[in-house]
């Protein structure tokens, strides 16, 4: 498989009155956007505002309870779709086979479906490692590698499939600054390199402020607005302000109000 695509090899995303419950929860209250092909769109909000379960919509793993997504113009919700528009994810805690070397874990997929050659196979698990400095893990189980390595292992997977989109749930979550950066660096990279389309759910303020296009932020399964990172940054918005930059108050703390 060619890694030097155009960027027509990426997907275009349309979220049209997406709406999902879980029991009387309303969790995606009628959100609509778009997202470009080759963007890289983050995804923020606060816990519990929907931003995972939109996610999961987007890559079919749940079934909107009204509206619907497409990818290049396919519904989502249709397996079909994520075979004709090659999709991937990188889950927030990874989701490596733990019984299966990092090399096993990258070929396991590949080889299930016959995507390459035996030999193919082998080249391109060894390049993929390489690109994300993982050579010398290749051997090594996932209980071995630290929280960052085990995020590029599990990034460096996505990738055997070479994604037109490629979803991330919270991919610095529970990494320390320096590793978080280096995972925002990768992701900036990656989108370059292969052309991708990146829609990234993320708390973190500073991954969306330096890679990327265009952030959406939900409250309560509302989208509240989608902005450039510089407007989100310039905003007088009290909500937007409160969520990136909250002020510490131990006088009157905030979870003394949460059921007042």
């Amino acid at each position: 498989m060619d890694n030097t695509s155009t960027v027509s090899h990426a997907a275009e995303v349309k979220i049209e009155n997406l709406t999902k419950s879980f029991g009387s929860q309303l969790v995606l209250d009628n959100v609509s956007f778009e997202v470009k092909t080759g963007e890289t769109f983050v995804i923020m909000g606060p816990s519990g505002s929907g931003k995972s379960i939109l996610l999961k919509n987007i890559i079919g793993l749940e079934r909107p309870d009204g509206g619907r997504v497409l990818i290049n113009g396919l519904d989502a919700a249709i397996q079909d779709t994520h075979e004709k528009v090659v999709t991937s994810i990188v889950f927030q805690a990874s989701a490596l086979f733990n019984s299966m070397s990092v090399y096993d874990n990258l070929a396991f997929y590949p080889k299930e479906h016959n995507l390459y050659s035996k030999t193919e196979l082998k080249a391109e698990v060894e390049k993929t490692l390489a690109m994300l400095s993982l050579s010398n893990a290749a051997h090594k189980y996932p209980s071995e590698l630290s929280g960052g390595m085990r995020k590029r292992v599990a990034i460096a997977r996505s990738l055997m499939v070479r994604p037109q989109l490629l979803l991330y749930d919270e991919p610095t979550s529970e990494l320390d600054p320096i590793m978080g950066a280096t995972i925002s660096e990768i992701i900036a990279t990656l989108n370059e390199k292969f052309r991708v389309t990146s829609i990234v759910v993320s708390h973190d303020p500073y991954l969306a402020s330096s890679i990327a296009s265009r952030v959406a932020l939900l409250f309560d399964g509302k989208l509240h607005l989608i902005a450039k990172p510089n407007e989100l940054e310039q905003s007088d918005d009290p909500k937007v302000i409160e969520f990136l930059k909250p002020k510490i108050d131990i006088k009157n703390p905030r979870f003394r109000k949460l059921h007042s």
